[in-house]
């Protein structure tokens, strides 16, 4: 039989577009090994040292390249993503399994571009293309922290991911569709303190990286910023005009959480966050403020939503005690089809209220007080996915080690599936007053088998 004519030459062009798209790709990822010199430490001054420090804070470096229980910057730390695992890397100077052999040019290649060293592709889990947008002397303080940092040699770790996201070439094809190389332009409409948050946000800060929803391929979806996104398995409430706080945010209140991890009216951070506290508690008092001050701008003035939605919450944590719902309360409240098993599965859950959160909860918070938030003002049950809430319980909330701090103890050995659901479904409808999550059961099996 002979092969049909169009068939052939589609299959011809098809092959032909592969073969192209596989030469792009390779000329894309080609990039030369940079000699291996470094400057000494001594070259460095104490000031310059010292910035680096603070803004290595305000990166939350540590986080990605500090493993629990390990040295400083050795490495080591798992990062998962929907793609597989990815391990921080060791960035002290050891010449042979950290960063010791390379030049200031190398560095800034690899904060600027995603390229190592040696020429291979760093996978954007770095967050390289928040750091592309950072000032030249900025990442020259953070390159002469790092290299006058205590060596430590200790191997990479082999990152775990999957077909064909393990072939580091296609990074190259990722970088030409989402790295934005475009230098930080300041906005001549605000003030200096205003455009120095917006700037550490926006770079080393690289706060979209978690509160920016991602497509497929895992970069942020473009006029989607601060949108909402997910980190580790929790998920990361919005920080824009979407957000779901009840409570509006002012400056100072952000500025103290960001600092220490709780703020007057609002929950304490936990989760991921409190990483990034524990970074920020160590960086620049004024770069913190600069950044609140962006944030507020960011989530954007009181209307008359936001009003409505601070007195509702007002009035449920006013009034204490949370209640029980009925069916007639959940057809009201537009629990909709379901309603009688939604109002067993509330009963359920005020009993685990009841018997495990209420002395605390209940309470209030106050300083140097034994209680806790009163939940009708915690962004987790406002939240549009119910995981943070659910890790929260699960795992429960603890300081750093050696550190004073608000905890709370975990409850994930202790509580059943349906005992979850339960509660998870009556705080959101007694302390949010909102529509019941979709399947939330699903939510509570995946999180107990989550990171």
């Amino acid at each position: 039989m002979v092969p049909n004519p169009l068939l052939r030459r589609s299959v011809i062009v098809v092959l032909a577009l592969v073969a192209a798209a596989i030469l792009a790709v390779a000329a894309l990822a080609s990039h030369r090994e940079l000699p291996a010199t470094a400057a000494a430490a001594a070259s460095f001054d104490t000031a310059t040292v010292a910035r680096g420090a603070r803004l290595a804070a305000i990166g939350d470096c540590a986080s990605c390249h500090t493993a629990r229980d390990g040295r400083p910057y050795a490495g080591g730390v798992p990062v998962p993503t929907p793609f597989g695992t990815i391990h921080g890397t060791n960035v002290t100077p050891d010449r042979e399994t950290g960063i010791g052999a390379w030049s200031e040019p190398a560095f800034v290649r690899a904060m600027r571009d995603g390229v190592s060293r040696d020429g291979h592709q760093l996978y954007p889990a770095f967050p390289y293309d928040h750091f592309t947008h950072s000032a030249d002397d900025d990442l020259h303080a953070l390159y002469a922290y790092l290299m006058t940092r205590d060596p430590v040699r200790a191997p990479n770790r082999a990152n775990d991911l999957r077909f064909p996201f393990s072939v580091r070439a296609l990074v190259a094809a990722w970088n030409a569709l989402y790295l934005d190389k475009r230098p930080h332009q300041p906005d001549p409409a605000q003030g200096a303190e205003w455009n120095r948050g917006a700037y550490l946000v926006q770079s080393l800060g690289h706060c979209g990286a978690c509160h920016s929803p991602r497509n497929a391929l895992g970069a942020e979806r473009r006029g989607r910023a601060f949108a909402g996104g997910e980190a580790e398995g929790w998920y990361v409430p919005a920080l824009n005009a979407a957000s779901p706080s009840p409570l509006p945010w002012t400056v100072e209140q952000l500025t103290s959480y960001l600092r220490t991890g709780i703020a007057a009216g609002h929950a304490v951070a936990g989760g991921p966050m409190q990483q990034v506290v524990e970074s920020l508690g160590r960086a620049d008092e004024g770069d913190v403020h600069a950044i609140a001050v962006y944030i507020a701008s960011v989530l954007g003035p009181m209307n008359a939503e936001r009003e409505a939605r601070e007195a509702a919450a007002r009035r449920r944590a006013e009034r204490g005690v949370l209640v029980a719902a009925t069916g007639d309360d959940l057809a009201r409240s537009g629990a909709a089809s379901g309603a009688k098993a939604d109002a067993e599965a509330i009963r359920v859950g005020q009993t685990v209220y009841a018997d495990a959160c209420a002395s605390c909860h209940d309470a209030g918070r106050a300083i140097s007080s034994s209680g806790a938030l009163r939940l009708p003002l915690a962004v987790a049950v406002h939240d549009p996915d119910p995981r943070s809430l659910l890790r929260i319980v699960r795992e429960g909330i603890a300081p750093p080690p050696a550190e004073p701090g608000r905890w709370m103890p975990a409850f994930g050995a202790t509580l059943t599936d349906a005992q979850l659901t339960g509660l998870l479904a009556y705080l959101r409808h007694d302390a949010a007053g909102a529509p019941p999550w979709p399947n939330l059961a699903q939510a509570v099996r995946e999180t107990r088998t989550s990171p």
